[in-house]
């Protein structure tokens, strides 16, 4: 899960569905990839900085959180 890439979602009160219709994906896709069960291309990484207009740089904002060992 990408916690930064989730709390800008957040603030910019953008849903998995918008973000999915807006890089032509499923919903299902998309949460896959949020989840980390599939990977996010630098292609739709760019598209998402875009779409969320924030200036954090694509390491920070696709940084995947530690999980509980």
């Amino acid at each position: 899960m990408y916690n930064n890439l989730e709390a800008e979602l957040r603030r910019r009160k953008i849903k998995r569905k918008d973000l999915a219709d807006k890089l032509n994906l499923t919903i299902s896709t998309v949460s896959l990839k949020l989840n980390g069960k599939a990977p996010i291309t630098l292609h739709e990484a760019k598209l998402i900085k875009q779409i969320l207009n924030v200036d954090i740089p694509l390491e920070d904002l696709f940084n995947p959180s530690q999980e509980a060992s």
